[in-house]
């Protein structure tokens, strides 16, 4: 197998592989529930989100400092939505990681044609604990760093490129993690080994962070980013069918 170049345009094609991967027959019915969670979610956030800013921005400015809401309130709205974005992206991806595991699970036995681990209560419950876990790690790393970007966002030109930057890398390791997870990868070591090739997996955070900004192709974003995460996955940084006596990944659900 010829493994993909380190390039972002490589890296953003494995969206659309995912695409096309969760219409195949037998992938299709791990889409439905991650689509229904991103409907209602952002429905929900769209709604709260819509009143708050209306008030808030109604009562950010005395009436004799109204001509600076030219100003202010635009990048008040910017800011917002920023942080509307990415706390949908992750609680979304909280409330369905265990079905993406599967998700991933399944998508990379049809790649492989290697057959997934038989299923049991036991099984799934340890799956659901492992992946609401590695929710929460990428939850804190991401927090950790929220605030200082948000102060450099103000920062002209620097802080909205950093933001991106940022944005796409975040993406990546979010959607990566299910099939790393499912081979037992903690999350520092799928940063390593992401980082390995960071405009490969760059590419690819961009292509999802675009196609999120996009209305209605946002709801069906979710699974076709872990279809295309797992491709991505087996293509560019799982060991060879070969090196498997001599690498060996350390799966807990074994």
């Amino acid at each position: 197998m010829i493994r993909p170049g380190n390039n972002p345009v490589a890296g953003a094609a494995y969206l659309l592989k995912g695409a096309r991967l969760v219409l195949l027959p037998g992938l299709r019915r791990y889409v439905v529930v991650p689509v229904l969670i991103n409907v209602v979610l952002f429905a929900a956030v769209l709604y709260f989100a819509a009143d708050w800013i209306h008030g808030f921005a109604s009562e950010l400015l005395p009436a004799w400092l109204d001509w600076l809401a030219v100003v202010l309130v635009p990048v008040f709205l910017v800011l917002s939505a920023i942080v509307v974005f990415f706390t949908f992206t992750m609680v979304a991806n909280l409330i369905a990681s265990p079905f993406n595991g599967m998700l991933a699970e399944a998508v990379e036995s049809r790649l492989t044609g290697r057959p997934p681990a038989p299923a049991s209560v036991g099984r799934i419950m340890q799956d659901v604990g492992i992946a609401i876990a590695s929710e929460l790690r990428k939850l804190g790393y991401i927090l950790l760093r929220l605030i200082p970007l948000l102060l450099l966002f103000l920062v002209p030109l620097v802080g909205p490129v950093l933001w991106a930057i940022f944005g796409a890398w975040m993406l990546a390791i979010a959607f990566i993690d299910y099939p790393m997870g499912n081979h037992g990868l903690g999350f520092a070591e799928q940063r390593r080994i992401l980082a390995g090739r960071r405009w490969l997996g760059l590419g690819f955070g961009v292509a999802v962070m675009t196609a999120m900004a996009v209305p209605v192709v946002n709801f069906f974003v979710m699974p076709c980013a872990v279809a295309g995460a797992t491709a991505l996955w087996v293509d560019a940084f799982a060991p060879p069918p070969q090196a498997s006596a001599d690498v060996r990944l350390c799966d807990p659900r074994a």
